[in-house]
């Protein structure tokens, strides 16, 4: 079983923390068709709290492979930063936890799940929360099998916004050990919003270009987890914007009523927590990738 990493050495291994496991109660669906590429989709971010948007950007990235690649996604993964991400409006791990918990389950879906693993666990670079998804899933696991009963491991690939390439296009921002061990061997679905400059940014990631896959959004959404706080702050509905029963998880924990965000700033378009953005910054806010020595 590999050994714990260390995060704090630059050009560490990138292995996975042992004795760790996927819920046992999230099984992995079979490929339908066996003949495609079995992916796992692993969307890393503060949820806090989960939107549709966050749903919703699971199922678009299920469509696009339908319909432009030969992959088959057979499962999904919701994975909440830890509380050491310390972002202005992060609750605790264990309400966010819950919220997507109870946000997947009233989907009754079965492919998309949470996994806690990462909330409850200090830092940890995205770089290594992906290598987690794939030794649990394809060594602990055993991958997926067909109905024939053929073995076949999967690949595990990063969902995110759009918010989450321009950052990786920034130089400094990201260590480029974690940009080769992120889109090198596992590759990315971005969702693309309006406005976005996708050419530019695709332009400084071009050696990982076949490994990035850019879904655009059919029905602009612009629902964020921001949004909602503010909402929240000034006595203003949420319903209909998040499931009904994180919407009342919220309302009988009394979450959000203050969580010290500048109204001011939500409103002036300089949203930083945007629903289709999940996960970016992560390795900023965190000072872990803003220089190879940090990795």
């Amino acid at each position: 079983m590999p050994s714990q990493p260390d995060s704090s050495v630059a050009g560490a291994p990138f292995t996975n923390p042992p004795k760790l496991h996927l819920p046992a109660s999230s099984p992995l669906t079979r490929p339908a068709q066996p003949r495609k590429n079995a992916h796992v989709l692993v969307a890393c971010g503060s949820f806090s709290p989960v939107t549709y948007l966050h749903l919703r950007m699971f199922e678009m990235a299920v469509d696009y492979t339908r319909q432009n690649t030969d992959f088959e996604v057979v499962g999904g993964y919701m994975s909440p930063v830890s509380d050491q991400y310390k972002k202005p409006g992060l609750l605790s791990a264990r309400h966010r936890v819950n919220m997507c918990m109870l946000g997947v389950n009233e989907q009754t879906f079965g492919w998309l799940m949470v996994d806690p693993w990462e909330a409850f666990q200090d830092y940890q670079r995205t770089a290594v929360v992906l290598d987690h998804f794939d030794y649990e899933i394809n060594t602990v696991l055993g991958g997926v099998h067909t109905e024939s009963g053929e073995h076949r491991d999967v690949r595990i690939m990063l969902l995110a916004g759009s918010d989450l390439i321009s950052t990786m296009s920034e130089p400094g921002v990201w260590s480029e050990a974690d940009l080769d061990h992120i889109l090198g061997k596992y590759g990315t679905f971005i969702i693309e919003r309006a406005g976005s400059d996708m050419d530019q940014w695709t332009e400084a990631l071009a050696r990982w270009r076949h490994n990035i896959f850019f879904v655009p959004q059919l029905i602009q959404n612009d629902v964020s987890s921001t949004k909602v706080r503010l909402f929240l702050r000034r006595g203003l509905s949420i319903r209909y914007l998040l499931p009904a029963s994180v919407v009342t998880y919220i309302e009988e924990h009394g979450l959000y009523k203050d969580d010290g965000v500048q109204a001011q700033v939500l409103l002036s378009g300089a949203d930083k927590d945007a629903g289709a953005g999940s996960g970016k910054g992560k390795e900023v806010a965190a000072g872990r990738s803003t220089s190879p020595a940090a990795v």
